[in-house]
């Protein structure tokens, strides 16, 4: 199952709420709530004690979103390693970023 399917069934994938020339805002719903609960768990963990994640998590915040958008985006964020992890039959590999690479990133 792909990241997009896979973020539905969960109820982590934004839906938009758009009649006619009205655009609403995007929201998660839906999918499995017991899933999502542990999930939601899983990523408030992790914006406090996994570096990845809590510099992502840091990064939206600064960006002005809401804690709850970024915690959301966290979840989603955990759900697709976590799938790709599953796919790929591999344990948690953090990606080696060299300073070079690093500078060249905005």
């Amino acid at each position: 199952m792909g990241p997009k399917p896979l973020a539905a069934l969960i109820g982590v994938a934004p839906f938009n709420r758009d009649s006619g020339t009205l655009r609403g805002r995007r929201t998660g719903y839906g999918g499995r709530a017991e899933v999502r609960a542990v999930l939601s768990m899983g990523a408030l963990v992790a914006t406090r004690h996994h570096p990845v994640i809590t510099a992502f998590y840091e990064r939206l915040r600064a960006a002005g979103k809401a804690k709850k958008v970024a915690l959301t985006a966290c979840m989603h964020k955990l759900l697709t390693i976590m799938n790709a992890m599953v796919r790929d039959l591999k344990r948690w590999q953090p990606r080696e970023v060299s300073i070079a690479e690093h500078a060249r990133d905005p």
